[in-house]
């Protein structure tokens, strides 16, 4: 036999053993395994261990302290006051892929980090500024947005649940939970007997009206958890916050809080009140309320928590402001 020949016979060999080492000894590769997760935008097919998710809104701060594998997130600068400093180092570390508002949302930086899940944390009607087929076409989308302020226990369980980040997500609810069972028990002799109402944060002074919040709402949800009562029930439900919340004009004040024992009332991070807020401390109505005249007006710091992290914060803030109550 010549060298060519025993050459070529050696080079087949050579070719038929490897393919059949590619076709017939490699397993197949295997599949990532999905589970049918219920949003706001259906039902949707998701990975059941998600390694790279994309977190817009609400979501945010949730699944910050909640550990999940984020791999891009919007802007949350509402939230900034709130973070601890683990929690604000890992938010300014994070690639930004979108704005505050679902507007500004970047399709192209969404693609370039490359997710296995997105996560939107904005309210339903809010979704119709996003283009969601096109971010369907990138990776799996849920939706699970805010409804009624005091509904953000479930939704944040469900926002890390989703991404894969229960175990992060327990931790921290026991931290509160524990929190605000020790201040029930604190405050349980004056809270319950009390008569509550609350000025939040979102009145409009151009149209001389004030924020009203009763239980359940922004600034009393977490209150509620510790014992807090705030009397009385919207008129007019219409819809989210306005289903606890309502917006009186200013010369409504002396008989919409005329009955409180005590009031409380949102103020900043910083324990300064915001233009709504000052609107309504400055008037003469005020200062002319029981309460106020009694000196139970107790300003109330963080009433804009959304996370269990945040809403240890609110826990200190009310312990802090109604301590005098508890002296007494």
């Amino acid at each position: 036999m010549s060298t060519g020949r025993t050459l070529g016979s050696v080079m087949l060999a050579l070719a038929v053993a490897t393919a059949g080492c590619a076709s017939g000894s490699q397993p197949p590769a295997a599949k990532t395994a999905t589970r049918v997760f219920k949003a706001a935008n259906g039902d949707i097919t998701i990975p059941a261990d998600p390694k790279r998710v994309v977190a817009t809104g609400y979501a945010v701060p949730v699944l910050i302290e909640a550990g999940a594998p984020l791999t891009g997130i919007s802007t949350w600068k509402r939230g900034v006051p709130l973070m601890d400093a683990k929690t604000r180092a890992a938010y300014d570390k994070l690639p930004k892929v979108a704005g505050d508002t679902a507007a500004e949302t970047n399709y192209e930086a969404i693609a370039n980090a490359k997710p296995d899940l997105i996560v939107i944390g904005v309210p339903t009607p809010v979704l119709a500024d996003i283009d969601l087929k096109r971010l369907q076409s990138i990776a799996p989308v849920v939706a699970i947005g805010p409804t009624v302020p005091s509904a953000w226990r479930e939704l944040s369980q469900r926002q890390a649940d989703a991404a894969g980040a229960l175990e992060g997500f327990d931790t921290a609810k026991t931290t509160y939970e524990a929190k605000a069972d020790e201040l029930r028990t604190k405050y349980e002799k004056v809270l319950p007997g009390l008569k509550l109402a609350h000025v939040g944060a979102y009145g409009e002074v151009g149209k001389g009206t004030f924020q009203r919040e009763f239980d359940r709402s922004w600034g009393t949800n977490i209150a509620n958890d510790i014992g807090a009562a705030y009397y009385g029930q919207v008129k007019v439900k219409g819809g989210g916050s306005k289903d606890v919340s309502e917006y009186p004009s200013i010369e409504e004040l002396p008989t919409a809080l005329a009955e409180a024992d005590a009031v409380t009332y949102s103020v900043g991070p910083d324990g300064a009140p915001l233009q709504a807020v000052k609107y309504v401390l400055d008037s003469e109505l005020w200062k002319k309320l029981p309460a106020v005249k009694a000196g139970k007006a107790f300003a109330i710091r963080y009433t804009e928590a959304a996370t269990y992290g945040q809403a240890l914060l609110t826990l200190d803030a009310l312990d802090k402001s109604l301590a005098p109550l508890a002296a007494k």
